[in-house]
């Protein structure tokens, strides 16, 4: 049986189970932290978005919140000078090579850097990192979908849905560092891969990676 815990987030008490991730407890009491790689069901979280820092009482150093378990009597804070010039900084090099066009986009409105930028008064434009120029191609040869990999944040919520939702592994990463990359077995066009056009992928997507063609904007 799980055991109840207190804990305080930005001097809100909420109680909730042990073991749950900091993140999830957060979110689902309305107290916004930024987050784009995390998925709830995930037991292992990669953490590789490092937007959801937060301080913890007693520690040192900054965690994120999608990887910490909740106990007893933790006090958290979601904003501070340190934990805002992290999750800035993390946000600008997520920037620095991504396709910012967001009028051209089809998740213009709709889309988690503009609502991260938003609720924490963050500039969609690179000032401090040189934007990567690399050009990527279109992969429009699903009937209903396309993926734009100049869009792609590398969140790995397409990856999941594929693999674990959909159980079928059609995508997945390669390479490493600014050379990694969300794609197929081979870099197929994903009509040619053994991707069954389920759509979950799309439907995961926090930006305008993966989009439904009847939504692309002119």
């Amino acid at each position: 049986m799980s055991e109840e815990v207190t804990i305080t987030i930005d001097d809100q008490s909420i109680k909730t189970q042990r073991g749950e991730k900091l993140l999830w407890v957060a979110l689902e009491n309305n107290i916004f932290i930024p987050h784009l790689c995390a998925i709830k069901d995930e037991s292992r979280p990669n953490a590789s978005c490092r937007l959801c820092f937060v301080e913890i009482e007693g520690q040192d150093k900054p965690v994120t919140a999608c990887s910490k378990e909740v106990e007893n009597a933790m006090v958290v804070k979601t904003r501070s000078p340190h934990i805002d010039r992290l999750v800035k900084t993390g946000f600008e090099l997520i920037l620095s090579d991504h396709n910012l066009k967001c009028r051209e986009c089809p998740a213009n409105r709709d889309c988690a850097l503009q609502m991260i930028a938003k609720k924490r008064g963050l500039k969609l434009k690179c000032d401090r990192f040189k934007p990567l120029e690399r050009e990527y191609e279109l992969d429009d040869s699903p009937a209903e979908f396309a993926f734009d990999r100049s869009r792609c944040v590398l969140c790995g919520q397409c990856v999941w849905a594929d693999r674990v939702e959909a159980e079928i592994g059609a995508i997945g990463f390669t390479g490493r560092g600014i050379n990694r990359v969300v794609t197929t077995f081979k870099d197929l066009p994903l009509a040619d891969s053994i991707c069954t056009e389920c759509k979950l992928c799309v439907d995961a997507c926090p930006v305008g990676a993966l989009y439904y063609k009847h939504n692309q904007k002119a």
